[in-house]
């Protein structure tokens, strides 16, 4: 698999990431270490997970595989912190909270070290200064050895990233943000993705396949066995179950029958080659799905195609983005 540098830094990833939002609730043990097998038999290195994942469970599943079943030098260890389920707050970006919750995580993961270690949100309640101070302070102990941010908004990013670079050779630079962006969500364009390509910062897309839906599995209606038919999940599929999302799988359908492959892999390859964009993560219910994913690697669309998905998938920014003259 093609390896990619995260944003202006001398950390490559495979273009393609693994996610694990599903392991250790809906994922057992075995199906993760299928996923976790498969992925790196393909030259995946990038792997994604988060402290609140399975209420932890994510991690220390990937911790119990690495090493025995997958040498820890062949992968990018990603995780998050900062997400918290209290009734005042949904994240929490103060020191205590973060130094506490990076050595929780890597007593799960098993390791003395992470590879990107990200703040899972903006915490509006604790200055941006602290929070960022934690970061340096992780890359400078060596418990992690890049940073990034995940969940910011364009201003957000903007301000955290130029704060960091204000300090070289003190403050730790943003590799990377991870936010959702596909074909049915381009909200990322209007401010975050201009921020993060200016200031040098890697876009790792969330959701590439549209929670699924851009894999053309719901267009007959809502499979028994899908993250749609979940208890846990169907709330986070039901928005795009719409026209407009139907419009624009309609479109990919197409462009995949005319090419002789799956809407997955057009879906796929259309967001891992947008401007900007360093891994989409992938996160698979069973092996045989993610390796479906993986085979995008060899699919590169015909500009005609990437630019009518561009056209059906087009969001409305108007003001202030385009000329005020035509509103």
């Amino acid at each position: 698999m093609e390896q990619r540098h995260l944003g202006r830094t001398g950390l490559r990833v495979s273009r393609i990431g693994l996610g694990t939002l599903t392991w250790g609730r809906d994922t057992d043990d075995q199906a993760a270490a299928e996923q976790l097998k498969t992925f790196w038999e393909a030259g995946g290195t990038l792997v994604d997970t988060a402290d609140v994942y399975g209420g932890g469970e994510a991690e220390y599943l990937l911790g119990q595989l690495v090493g025995g079943l997958v040498p820890r030098d062949d992968l990018v260890i990603a995780t998050k912190a900062g997400s918290v389920r209290a009734p005042d707050r949904r994240v929490d970006g103060s020191r205590g909270h973060l130094l506490a919750a990076l050595d929780d995580s890597l007593a799960r993961l098993g390791t003395d070290h992470v590879d990107l270690w990200q703040i899972h949100g903006f915490d509006p309640h604790t200055p941006l200064e602290e929070t960022l101070q934690v970061l340096d302070q992780a890359v400078a102990s060596g418990r992690a050895r890049y940073a990034g941010v995940a969940g910011f908004s364009g201003w957000q990013l903007a301000k955290a990233a130029t704060w960091q670079l204000a300090g070289p050779g003190v403050r730790t630079r943003l590799a990377s943000t991870q936010m959702e962006y596909s074909l049915l969500q381009r909200g990322v364009e209007r401010e975050v993705l201009p921020a993060a390509l200016d200031l040098g910062v890697g876009l790792l897309p969330s959701s590439p396949l549209g929670r699924g839906v851009l894999t053309a599995k719901y267009r007959s209606g809502v499979p028994a066995d899908s993250r749609g038919a979940s208890e846990t999940l169907a709330a986070f599929v039901e928005p795009y179950l719409d026209d407009a999302s139907s419009r624009i799988v309609d479109a990919v359908t197409t462009a995949a029958n005319g090419l002789a492959v799956t809407p997955l892999q057009v879906a796929l390859a259309w967001v891992r080659d947008r401007p900007g964009v360093a891994a989409p993560v992938v996160g698979a219910r069973t092996s045989a799905q993610l390796t479906e994913a993986l085979s995008a690697e060899t699919l590169s669309l015909p500009e005609e195609i990437r630019r009518a998905l561009d056209d059906v998938s087009a969001p409305v920014h108007r003001y202030p983005d385009q000329d005020w003259s035509t509103l």
